[in-house]
C-alpha cells in the first residue's frame, strides 16, 4: 500500500502515518494539493493530509481542494496530539537575540503566537510548506541565525537542538488528519476507534431566506448530531458560501439518506465526501 503524506520526513503528518500504517510504503509530497493529486492520478493508493487543528481550526487548502478540485472520499480520520518545539542548528548561538528568523508552517506559527510574542518579539517569521520543511531548511543553512518550530522527530531527523519545548499556547493541541481514497470504502486502522462520522459539503440555493435554518432542521428533527458546521467561500463572489458539515455518525439506511434527499428537495447541492471511522493515535 502506497500512502502519500505532507512531507518531508518527520512532519506531523509523517508521524500520524507511521503510527497508523506501520510498514506501509510512504511517499512524501511537498504540498497538500500534491498529496491529493497523487491519489487522483493513481500514483498512490491513499493520501493523508491535515484537516483541522484544535487551536487554529480548519486547514482551508484541504477543505477547498476537496470541494473545488478533487473527487475523493474520506475513508478514515486520525486524531493525533501535537507538540511544538523551537529548534536550532547546534552550531548556532541559541540565545533569543541571536535568532533572526523563525520558520514553520503557518498553523504552527499561529499555535505558538503567545510564546513568540513574549520571547521573540520582533523576530522575522517565515511560512514553510510544513514544520519538517522548516527543520530541513534550518539544517541546510547552518551558518544563518535561523530557528524552526516542529516536532521532536524533526529535531532528530535533521540534527537540530531543541531550545524550547512545548511552546504551543494551549495544552490541548490535537490535529485531525484525514485519509483520502478514490473509493468510499471505510478503511480499518489498528488504533483506538472513537466513533464514526459522515462529512457533507452543502451549497444553499442562492438568496433564499431561511435556507440554512431549513438545512439544519433536516438534521434536527431526525436527531442527527452535528459535530461541526463551517462556511467557506464558493469563490464566485462576495457572500457566496458552501458549508462543511460533520455528522457524528456513519451512513445508515434511512436517516442520513433522508436528510440528504430533503436538502436536495430544498434546492441544495449536496456532496458527500466520506463516511468513515475516527481513530485516536497514541501519544
Amino acid at each position: 500500500m502506497k500512502i502519500a503524506y505532507l512531507g518531508p520526513q518527520a512532519s506531523f503528518t509523517d508521524l500520524a502515518v507511521r503510527k497508523a500504517f506501520p510498514g506501509e510504503q510512504q511517499v512524501p509530497c511537498v504540498t497538500i494539493p500534491d498529496c491529493i493529486e497523487a491519489v487522483v492520478e493513481g500514483e498512490v493508493d491513499y493520501a493523508v493530509v491535515p484537516l483541522e487543528n484544535a487551536l487554529e481550526g480548519s486547514v482551508h487548502i484541504t477543505v477547498d481542494y476537496l470541494f473545488h478540485e478533487a473527487d475523493l472520499s474520506i475513508v478514515a480520520e486520525l486524531t493525533s496530539p501535537i507538540e511544538q518545539h523551537l529548534m536550532v542548528h547546534p552550531d548556532n548561538d541559541s540565545s533569543a537575540g541571536k535568532v533572526k528568523k523563525i520558520l514553520s508552517h503557518s498553523h504552527a506559527l499561529a499555535q505558538c503566537h503567545k510564546f513568540l510574542h513574549q520571547s521573540y518579539r520582533g523576530t522575522s517569521l517565515e511560512q514553510t510548506t510544513s514544520t519538517a520543511a522548516a527543520a530541513k531548511f534550518v539544517s541546510e543553512h547552518r551558518d544563518e541565525p535561523l530557528a524552526a518550530i516542529g516536532n521532536e522527530l524533526a529535531a532528530r531527523e535533521y540534527g537540530l537542538t531543541i531550545i524550547h519545548e512545548n511552546i504551543h499556547d494551549f495544552a490541548y493541541n490535537h490535529t485531525r488528519f484525514i485519509v483520502l481514497h478514490k473509493q468510499r470504502d471505510m478503511l480499518e486502522v489498528d488504533q483506538e476507534r472513537s466513533g464514526d462520522k459522515t462529512t457533507l459539503m452543502v451549497t444553499l440555493p442562492k438568496d433564499r431566506s431561511g435556507a440554512l435554518h431549513q438545512v439544519l432542521s433536516t438534521f434536527a428533527w431526525r436527531q442527527l448530531n452535528l459535530s461541526k458546521i463551517e462556511s467557506r467561500p464558493l469563490k464566485t463572489g462576495l457572500g457566496d458560501y458552501f458549508f462543511l458539515i460533520d455528522v457524528a455518525q456513519g451512513m445508515d439506511d434511512v436517516l442520513l439518506p433522508g436528510a440528504i434527499s430533503e436538502m436536495e428537495a430544498l434546492g441544495c447541492e449536496v456532496k458527500m465526501i466520506g463516511t468513515y471511522a475516527s481513530y485516536l493515535l497514541a501519544e
